[in-house]
């Protein structure tokens, strides 16, 4: 053999063995593939082709005290259909049933329907939309159409659940009761009572279930049963009472327009239990319409102006530093503390008059004295007194985002404390609370001293089990002495007298109320930009109070008004005056057929006053078929009547929302 053929033979040897060498690679890896990595590559593309998916449990419903639906999580349907899925059999001996239930549920041409699902059988869809977000009426009714009603595997029927969170009483306390939000980076979260006991309560135990891809970036259930079924959350019993609601939310409202004012907030507490019975928070868009825009009523810290002028005299008349008699110069309406000067709203002031006329017309050259020369040697004393009675505590509520209150003290550096600290106090600068906590100082006041928690929550429930009760809380049990307090409670009566204080125009014979007025200047640094907070917190009826108020409004227009007497309290006095009024009829009757004084015209007052900022059904059983008419034609509703004599059945529920014109069914007996 030559040299040169041996060469080619080695060489073909070489290539040979390289061949056997890969090939024995390829084998090597193959092997490792199938029974080494094999399992890991198929749960890869197992993974790739089939997820787990969450279903979110439906939240928990939020309902006001006496069971009127506030929140709940409606479910809503897709119904799409898997045409690759169904024999030709079945397809052929159903499709054009489907179509026609399908056509009568959309008012769709059932032909043109036809034609596109066919088409999309052709083309292998497996994922064609039948219907979208209906409810679960509508999902049973598709379920039991032709063809779906084999089911997944048989007929291609794909079911998508989701949840949509509803409110029946609309924008109404809605930034109280809570919602979703999502910020521009798609961060959701939860505000008002939906977030504050969301997590805990409301939120349930999500499930999940098995979804294939079917290509182009579509999944459908594997199966037509959830591999772990959701847990509704528990629900949430809110303190509100809707009919309380929707009086302070319409005449907050109305007052709002009427002084186009920026924004405003109001809360009705019970004076003894702390239960918020209604907050109402409105501010003013761009086109000039209010919504719940911020919950003002717990956020909003600001300076009180003179409603903090109770919380002064509640320090000067429990250190025993002056007495309700004592006599103070108002000094010509003008006193000067290092160059600044405290004015009275009336040119020339008082004159001399008591610490309790000082109150009752809002003196502030009158308080500012009182206050001055009690304390000005020992200003800490005056702080000291304000912290016994809670007024620097925060008061922990669940809600996010409660607002400090403020307080300047002397021994605190950086505190805001100056020369004139002590008697920008003493007529509410310098200062700030949020508006729930003047109206917690206030209600104490009306509760003979006992300072208790604003309460949001009443129980928490599921169908048929109670799982949790809130109680009153108690802040503090005695603020300051009971003398002391007596002496606020007719101070604070005296203001809405009629021949007294600053809102003797709210004074009526019909109820009795107390309270103070305060007007406060907000951005008085730039006198250019110079508004006005309008306040007015107090309490009713002044003799044994049932329920404390505060209505707070920004910025009215000033060529309008912005005297807290005029801009808050007419909020204040109609509030007050339909709660006062809206006593259950069947209590009233009974009260007169026992002769209980004064009842019989509390009664009267219910029909004069009953048609005003009444959207809620009253309830109306037990009462004479006549009143009862001209109660609900008051109203500007339409009434039926079936039988004679008193109202046994009233077809619009207690506490419904009713619009003008509904007709309202009385059955008589």
């Amino acid at each position: 053999m030559s040299e040169k053929e041996t060469n080619i033979l080695n060489k073909l040897y070489f290539i040979s063995g390289c061949i056997f060498i890969f090939a024995l690679l390829v084998v090597f890896k193959l092997t490792k593939i199938q029974f080494v990595q094999g399992e890991s590559y198929r749960a890869l593309a197992e993974k790739r082709s089939i997820k787990d998916v969450v279903i979110p449990a439906n939240r928990g419903n939020i309902y006001s005290v006496d069971g009127s639906l506030l929140a709940t999580s409606v479910p809503k349907y897709d119904i799409r259909i898997d045409l690759a899925t169904s024999s030709e059999r079945n397809f052929q001996a159903h499709i054009e049933a489907l179509c026609d239930s399908v056509s009568s549920f959309n008012g769709s041409s059932s032909l043109n329907l036809q034609k596109r699902i066919r088409e999309a059988r052709q083309n292998k869809n497996r994922y064609f939309l039948l219907a979208r977000q209906i409810d679960y009426s509508d999902y049973l009714r598709f379920r039991a159409f032709p063809l779906l009603d084999l089911g997944a595997f048989k007929g291609g029927l794909i079911v998508e659940q989701s949840t949509k969170r509803d409110y029946p009483l609309g924008a109404i306390a809605q930034r109280s009761i809570g919602y979703e939000r999502t910020d521009e980076n798609g961060f959701i979260t939860r505000v008002g009572i939906d977030g504050a006991f969301g997590e805990k309560y409301l939120r349930g135990v999500d499930g999940n279930r098995l979804k294939q891809s079917i290509g182009k970036g579509q999944w459908k259930p594997i199966d037509d049963f959830n591999q772990t079924e959701p847990k509704d959350g528990f629900d949430v019993y809110t303190t509100i009472d809707v009919n309380i609601q929707d009086i302070a939310h319409h005449a907050l409202l109305e007052q709002l327009e009427k002084y186009k004012a920026d924004h405003g907030s109001v809360v009705v507490m019970e004076t003894k239990t702390g239960a918020i019975r209604a907050i109402s928070n409105l501010g003013r868009n761009k086109e000039g319409k209010y919504y719940e825009r911020l919950n003002y009523a717990i956020g909003e810290s600001h300076e009180p102006g003179s409603t903090f002028k109770l919380m002064a005299l509640a320090v000067a008349l429990e250190d025993k530093k002056i007495d309700t008699t004592t006599i103070v110069d108002t000094k010509k309406g003008v006193l000067s503390f290092y160059g600044k000067k405290v004015r009275d709203s009336k040119k020339g002031g008082y004159g001399k008059i008591s610490v309790a006329e000082a109150f009752e017309v809002s003196s502030n050259t009158g308080i500012v004295s009182v206050i001055d020369q009690a304390y000005k040697d020992n200003p800490s004393q005056f702080v000291d007194g304000l912290y016994k009675m809670n007024l620097n505590d925060s008061l922990q509520l669940p809600l996010v985002g409660e607002g400090k209150a403020i307080i300047p003290d002397p021994r605190i550096k950086n505190n805001r404390w100056s020369g004139i600290a002590l008697q920008w106090m003493a007529y509410g600068y310098g200062v700030s609370f949020t508006p729930l906590q003047t109206l917690t100082f206030y209600n104490a006041i009306a509760n003979d001293g006992k300072m208790v928690k604003p309460r949001f929550i009443d129980r928490i429930k599921t169908i048929d089990k109670t799982i949790e009760v809130y109680d009153t809380e108690v802040i503090n049990p005695q603020i300051c002495s009971k003398e002391t307090i007596q002496k606020l409670q007719k101070l604070l009566q005296n203001v809405v007298d009629k021949d007294h204080g600053t809102g003797h125009g709210l004074y009526t014979e019909n109820f009795s109320m107390a309270g103070k007025t305060g007007t406060c200047q907000k951005d008085y640094k730039n006198k250019e930009q110079l508004n006005y907070i309008s306040t007015f917190s107090g309490y009713f009826p002044a003799e044994n109070p049932e329920y404390s108020c505060i209505v707070v409004v920004h910025e009215p227009e000033k060529s309008v008004g912005y005297y807290g007497a005029d801009v808050s309290g007419p909020v204040f006095k109609k509030i007050a005056q339909k709660i006062y009024t809206s006593v259950p009829v069947e209590d009233v009757i009974d009260q007169i057929e026992n002769k209980t004084p004064d009842v019989e015209e509390q009664y009267n007052n219910y029909y004069t006053t009953a048609e005003k900022y009444k959207t809620i059904m009253p309830n109306l059983k037990g009462l004479p078929a006549m009143d009862a008419i001209a109660i609900l034609e008051n109203m500007g509703l339409n009434v039926k009547l079936i039988g004679r004599g008193t109202v046994h059945k009233q077809s619009i529920r207690k506490g419904e929302k009713v619009t003008p014109k509904a007709t309202v069914i009385l059955e008589l007996t």
